[in-house]
């Protein structure tokens, strides 16, 4: 194991860890212990700069709650919405949001400051994928009274639902029907703006 020297490397990796340890074990099963030993950081360093683990679990979630997404501009709205179901599929299969949904569903969902990190996952979609929409709307590809923030709904629900709820793998097919279904109900007029 390497030992890790101070700074931002003892951040990044500690931070890391976190996400890693809360995928593998939940919040409930997170130790700073097990933190420690994953990075070689002595855990009286990772105590001294957060104080305590749901500090640590904040900052991690909090470095961690964007989702890093590539906006697709393929100049077709179908492919652009397709792309974007499967960055969403692999985004929340990664380590990085398994670990965000295990917290969310864990008991440290009822900390204020963890409770607002899906609302701050959502507000971002819609404000990223508005210039998509905007130029399929431009290329008569979807209705002008389109809702952004419908479509985004619309669109990821299916998979997160799969994911979360059922238990089932996500996959490209699920993002495809995901795509499919969204792009149908936007075109028929079912996600206007309010």
């Amino acid at each position: 194991m390497e030992v890790i020297g101070r700074g931002e490397k003892v951040r990044t990796a500690v931070l890391a860890a976190t996400l890693t340890e809360l995928t593998e074990k939940g919040y409930a099963g997170l130790t700073v212990d097990e933190i420690a030993r994953r990075t070689g950081v002595h855990k009286t360093t990772i105590y001294r700069r957060w104080g305590d683990l749901r500090t640590l679990v904040l900052d991690a979630m909090t470095e961690n709650a964007t989702m890093d997404i590539p906006i697709p501009d393929t100049g077709e709205i179908e492919q652009d919405l397709r792309r974007l179901a499967e960055s969403f599929v692999d985004w929340i299969t990664s380590t990085t949001g398994r670990a965000i949904v295990a917290v969310l569903l864990s008991d440290a969902a009822g900390l204020p400051e963890i409770a607002d990190i899906p609302r701050k996952l959502y507000e971002d979609g819609p404000r990223r994928v508005a210039p998509m929409i905007a130029a399929a709307v431009d290329r008569g590809e979807l209705p002008a009274d389109i809702d952004p923030a419908g479509l985004v709904k619309t669109l990821l629900a299916p998979i997160f639902f799969d994911l979360v709820i059922t238990g089932v793998a996500v996959d490209e097919k699920t993002a495809a029907h995901a795509a499919a279904v969204a792009l149908v109900a936007a075109r028929e007029g079912l996600l206007k703006a309010v």
